[in-house]
Parts: structure tokens; sequence; C-alpha cells
């Protein structure tokens, strides 16, 4: 069950109505253009028909004449060029998208990626005194440069031309390059300023050959999408240009990636990139050299891609292997560590952790912990901590760094995520100024995670038409998310645990003829944690599922909520104590008993101790709560649950003897006991039971029942197993007894509690949560 914050926006209905009438689309389709912000029916007309219009002229771009100049100038003479890239996706196919057009065009070009981990990010001085060492003429920085004033300045002492092509941050001093073309500079030339770095470098081509170059557009979708940059406008076409494009592409590489990834091309999708190729190209990048990834992008021999290909498969399996085991390092470190795990920020430092995996590292923290994280490896040797941070909402990281300039040697980021490096012996002091910040930026409600719904819809809107159009709003990705769903307050029809290990579930839910399957992939656990006929709130993706040639809508599981209390039927002697102690969180649960026989009897069953409930006694309840046995009166029960107001109950009655389905003797059964006892005068009840009650077809439970009743009332003494009447007894009422009103109670209580439809139990329960008071067939 979920344990984050849930807030759900409701698009404006008449706005999705006006959508719906006026574009021709289905209710979800329109519920998702609206929250995305496209509620104005041209506005969303226009986004939907995405075309080649899109494309702006790339002499727009400030500085394209003069690069378009001084690059064929270059290619004239013959003169050597260096396409300086970046390593990870989007540098990877920049510098393939223009190393591509250069050699289309004659011109003798080479690639240079730095490493990570000897040059870090962006122009390197070391680099570029090599690249003039061997008589490069002409530098192209791409998806980088727009930072690297001082090694450029150096470049130029050298007598190399460079030519800036990138789309980050510009800062206030630019760097004295020959050329300078970024999206953003002037500000508000471009039509589009939110091009990613391989989309600069495309337009840039695009300009050289005089043509638009779409045999490159998957690139361009790859290096798009994995940077994360807005899939609108001139984005959004590129991207679904190249995802098209990528489908049945021509591209020895694109084929290989393809098949590393088992992945057909017919289904290639922007989740393709983000989740398969681009963290492929990343991770070569993150554990070394980068440059052989362009050489495999612009490969032509399907057996050199093929082999290229399984080697970035490996490099991205030896990352995982690598995150894997630095994540469960820093979760030790955290869980270890007092100070560490009780500070509002995270702060994890380890000597030898690799510094291309920590941003990942500090997401997955983030993801455990909901807390703001930085994660730091120690390089001894040059006595620096050196990594990544990743953030939550409330924590501008970036802002709150800036706070710390004097314990910092370099840092720079955004709200959510920053890099920084500073004296390993400075990790401790960071850490406890940025916990000491927190207290006062950061709220207790702001350490809840926050899942964001705004695509609400409800299972009469779900069919497998709707869900396909939806794909007609693709490709979704930063600044057109993709939906989250929520279905609100429906009920659990069915629910099963499946898979080898019954560690994923499967739902039908719905109600008043309404239904809709349901899959929860690792989310076993909510077979133990929900019940039918509650209802219970969904989060996921919507997806169709097919099987033989069958076609049908399904929810893909993110998220489960609800308000409602749950009612768990242990009862039964087929409910093993053994079986469903598995399904309950001891530590978190109190275990009831009303009768200490039923102490006695669970107490080596029960891994727990066991709480006798005592109306005269104030006691302390979890919100979980099993109830062992029948309590004596129901009266109890309902005082019990008023006071505690239990989240989960788990209801096992326990009942040694069950008097339901024997009843209570009828009067005529009394009168006629009576009469054969006063016949007798006495009657030896241990020796002659059995044949009384098989003579009579009565139980022998049922005889010494009766027989107690008598005895209590003084109708007959019992000695040593002989009943002798008692002559002129006192008249009473055979009701009066003791014995007998605590039967009645009992049997009252089992047909209730212990043998009530689950449904009736739970009216029962929630009776007693109102505060009802109980009617008199009840009590």
């Amino acid at each position: 069950m979920t344990e984050k914050r849930w807030i759900i926006e409701n698009p404006d209905e008449s706005k999705v109505n006006q959508l719906m009438d006026e574009l021709n689309i289905n209710t979800i389709s329109a519920k998702i253009l609206v929250a995305r912000g496209f509620s104005e029916v041209e506005e969303a007309r226009a986004f939907l028909q995405v075309d080649e219009t899109s494309v702006h002229d790339p002499f727009l771009l400030n500085g394209m004449s003069e690069a378009v100049e001084r690059i064929n100038n270059a290619i004239e003479q013959n003169e050597q060029i260096l396409i300086y890239g970046d390593y990870d996706a989007d540098g990877i196919t920049s510098t393939s998208v223009l190393k591509h057009a250069l050699l289309e065009l004659g011109a003798n070009v080479d690639h240079c990626i730095p490493n990570r981990f000897i040059d870090g990010y962006g122009p390197s001085e070391r680099l570029f005194r090599k690249a003039a060492e061997d008589g490069v003429k002409l530098i192209i920085t791409v998806d980088n440069g727009i930072a690297g004033n001082e090694p450029i300045a150096i470049a130029k002492e050298l007598g190399v031309d460079v030519i800036v092509t990138d789309h980050h941050e510009p800062a206030k001093e630019l760097p004295n390059a020959d050329v300078i073309i970024h999206p953003r500079i002037p500000e508000d030339q471009y039509p589009f300023g939110e091009l990613a770095g391989v989309g600069v470098a495309f337009k840039l081509a695009h300009a050289l050959l005089g043509r638009f170059p779409e045999h490159l557009v998957e690139f361009v979708a790859i290096g798009t999408i994995a940077d994360l940059v807005p899939l609108l406008d001139e984005n959004r076409y590129l991207v679904k240009l190249g995802l098209e494009k990528l489908q049945t592409t021509q591209h020895v590489s694109l084929n290989a990636l393809a098949k590393v990834s088992n992945v057909p091309l017919n289904e290639i999708t922007e989740e393709t990139i983000g989740f398969s190729f681009g963290p492929r190209l990343n991770a070569i990048g993150r554990l070394g050299e980068a440059a052989p990834a362009v050489d495999f992008m612009l490969s032509q021999d399907q057996a050199e891609a093929a082999h290229m290909a399984q080697q970035l498969d490996d490099k991205n399996k030896e990352r995982k292997d690598i995150v894997s085991t630095m994540t469960k390092e820093a979760i030790e470190l955290v869980e270890n560590m007092e100070e560490i795990s009780q500070a509002q920020v995270l702060v994890v430092a380890e000597e030898g952790w690799n510094p291309g995996v920590v941003g990942i590292v500090a997401s997955r923290l983030v993801e455990k912990y909901y807390k703001p994280t930085i994660v730091l490896g120690i390089d001894v040797e040059k006595g620096i901590a050196k990594g990544s941070a990743r953030s939550i909402e409330g924590f501008n990281m970036y802002g709150e760094l800036d706070q710390n300039r004097d314990v910092l040697i370099a840092f720079g980021g955004h709200p959510m995520a920053a890099g920084m490096t500073l004296a390993m012996e400075d990790v401790d002091e960071l850490r406890e100024r940025l916990h000491a910040q927190s207290l006062v930026s950061l709220s207790p409600e702001d350490l809840i995670p926050i899942l964001k719904i705004d695509v609400p819809v409800s299972i009469d809107e779900i069919d497998v038409d709707a869900i396909q159009a939806t794909r007609n709003l693709a490709p979704y990705g930063t600044s057109f998310a993709k939906p989250l769903y929520g279905i609100q307050e429906t009920e659990i029809k069915s629910m099963r645990k499946i898979g080898a290990n019954e560690d994923h579930i499967k739902m039908d839910l719905g109600e008043n003829g309404q239904s809709l399957a349901a899959v929860g992939f690792h989310k076993g656990y909510l077979k133990d944690e929900l019940t039918t006929g509650v209802k219970v709130s969904f989060a996921g993706d919507l997806q169709i599922n097919e099987w033989n040639g069958k076609k049908l809508p399904q929810l893909m599981i993110s998220d489960v909520h609800t308000d409602e209390w749950q009612l768990f039927d242990l009862r039964g002697g087929s409910n093993k104590v053994s079986k469903w102690l598995q399904t309950i969180p001891i530590e978190e649960t109190t275990f009831i008993a009303f009768k200490k026989d039923t102490v006695e009897y669970f107490k080596t069953l029960i891994p727990k101790e066991i709480t006798l409930y005592n109306e005269e006694t104030e006691q302390t309840y979890s919100k979980f709560l099993v109830l062992l046995d029948l309590p004596t009166h129901q009266e109890q029960l309902a005082n019990l649950l008023r006071t505690v107001e239990p989240v989960r109950i788990y209801a096992h009655f326990y009942v040694a003897n069950p008097h339901l389905f024997e009843g209570m003797p009828t009067r005529e059964q009394f009168i006629w006991y009576y009469s054969f006892l006063k016949q007798r005068k006495q009657f030896n009840v241990r020796q002659n039971l059995n044949d009384l009650a098989k003579h009579k077809g009565w139980s022998r439970a049922m005889l010494i029942f009766m027989t107690q009743v008598f005895f209590e009332l003084k109708f007959v003494t019992i000695d040593d197993g002989l009943a002798k009447i008692v002559d002129n007894p006192d008249k009473r009422a055979i009701e009066s007894a003791l014995i007998y009103k605590e039967r009645t109670e009992q049997v009252a209580l089992e047909e209730k509690l212990l043998y009530a439809q689950y449904k009736d139990l739970r009216n029962w329960f929630e009776q007693c949560f109102t505060k009802q008071p109980l009617s008199e067939e009840e009590n």
C-alpha cells in the first residue's frame, strides 16, 4: 500500500468536452491534452498535426552562415577537422550525425570524446593541445563547449579555429570561439531554443548538406530522447519522424543495437530509447572511453556492428552490476551510521566508488528514502570527493549548495540535480550544514513522496480503441510526460498472486457491471494488504494485453491507495496459523485473546506476546489487530474496535467447542430430561450418558450442558458423576441459569461473527466503527 502523497488533478471538464467535439478524439486523449496544457482547440490541433513545417531554417541560428563557410573552406583545403563530442548518448549521437555529414562532403575529419575520469566534461586543454600537435586546423564541438573558455583560448593561441555547437546553459562570459551556434544565443533569435546537442549538430548538417538529412534523423531521435529535452515543437517532429524511421532503419548499427536490446524494430518507441538504447550508449562513457561508440554508430559492416553492439550491451551489464554493488554499499552506510541516517539530507562517500555512476546511485537512494541525496567517490591520492546529487520537491539542491561555496572546490547543476567536487575532509561538514539548512527548507510533509496523477479516468472510459488512440499523442517525454492514470475508488472483484514465486498480482477491478483487468509486477504483497469489497484507488499505465488473438485493456499498477479499513478473513479450520502468520506484519500487529485458555493454546504458535483483553485496564494496541478468539459478549469487541479504530483486522475467531450447529436444547428436551432424572431419582452421568445420548439421538455434549443447567439451578446435585434429584427445589426458569445465558450468547456470537458471510461480518464491524448502538438482535 502506498506511503506517498497522492495529488490528483482533474482537467477542466468543459475544455475536455470541447477538444473531444472539435478534434473528434476520445475522452482519455482529450484529458491528456488538457492536463499537458493544450486546452485551446487550435493549440491542441497544432500539437497533434506536427509535420515538416515544424522544421526551422537552420540559417536562423546565429553564426550558421559563418560556420558553413569556414567548414566548406576546410573541406576545400583538405584541412584536418576534429569533432569534439561528449561521453553521453546525446554527445555520441551529435558526433555521429556531424561526422556522417562531413564524410559525405568529403571532409578530412576525425572525432574525439573526452574521458570522463581523465578529462572531465567539456573542452580539455590536454586534448586540444594534442589536436594542435596532430595538425588539426578546425575543432567543432558538439553538445559541449559553451563553458570551455580557457581550453578554447589555448586552441586559438595554438592556431586552431574553433566552432562551438552546444545547447547547455551559457555563462555570462562566452568563450572566444570563431563561431558559436546555440539555439538560445542570442535569446529568441531562433524560433525554438530547446534543441538537444544532437539537434544543433543536425541543424549544422542540414545547412552543410543543403537539404534536410532525413537519413540521420534516427540518431537525432535517440539523442534527443536520451537527453531529456522538451519533446515539443521541432524536437517533437524530429523524434516522431526518427521513431518512424527507426522501425525500418537501414543503419546496420541501429539494427544491431535493437537486436542486443531484444526489441523488434517495428516495436521501437520512445520507451525503447529511454530504457534500452540510451542506457547502452551511456554505459560506455560511464565506465571508460566513449569514442568507440561513434565508430559503432557509423559502422557499415554488419559483423563489426554486431560485435560492437555486444560490447555496448556488456558495458551496460557491467554498469548495472557496479550500480547494484554501490547502491547496496550506500544503503549499508545509511542504515549503519547514525549521523547519516538521521540527517534529512543523505551524504554518503566511499573510496573507490565509480564517479561515472554516482548519479544513478543517488537516484536509487532518493527512491528508497525520499531524501535529498549526495553520493561521492573519494580519491585519496588527490584528497578530493567528487560526485552527484539528486533532490526532491521543495529542496533546491543548486541553491542549497550555493550557500556552501566555501567548502566546494567546484559545483554546478539545477534544483533537482547537481555535481560537485570538495576536499574529502569536508564531507562531514557539508552533511551537517545541509541537514541544518534542510530543517528550514523542508517541512515533515515535504519528506513524504509525492505521486502526481493528472489524468483521472473511470473504467467505463477504458477500452482497446481508447488506449490505441493515445499513441497518436506520442512521443511522450520531457514537457509532455507519459500520463499516469488514476482510477479512483473502485472495487476489487478478485485477486490472486501470479508468477513462479507468487511475487506478482492479477486483479479484476470494477463494480456495477464494469470490469478491468489489472496487473502489478512485484506487487504480490498487495494480496496480503487488500481485501475485496472496499473502495480502492489505483495509479498506473493503461496498456493492451494481446493473447491468442484477443485484445483486452489492462492497467499496469504503479501504486494503490485506500482510506478504508481492511478485514481479513482467517476463520475456519483450513486457515492454519502457520499459513496465515506469513501474511501478517507480525511486529506491527497486536494479537488479542478474550479468554485465558486461548492465550495458553496460541502461546507456542504465535511468535509474539498475546494481549489478553481486559475491559477494566487501559491497554496499548497497534492499528493492526488479530482477533484470535470470540469475545465473551459482542459489546466487548465493539468497545475494543471503537477505542482502537484499527486499519486492519484479522479475524481468526478460534473456538474450541463451537455450539451453533448443535444449537440450544428445546424446552421439550429440558422437560423430558428432567422427567427422566426425576423418575430415576439418581443417574450416573459418567457411566450411562453415552447410552442415553444414543437412545435419544442427542449429542453427549447437549446432555452434559442440560445437566450443568440443572446443577446451577439446584435441581440436581452431582457427586462423583452421580446426578441426584433435589426434592422440592425452588422454581426457577431455565433461561435464568448463567451457563444458559453464556451458551445463548456464545451461539449468537458464533452465528454473528464466526459463521457469518464475509459481507455481513464486515457490516457488523462497520457498525462498530460508526459508533452506532448494536441492535437488540445483535446484543
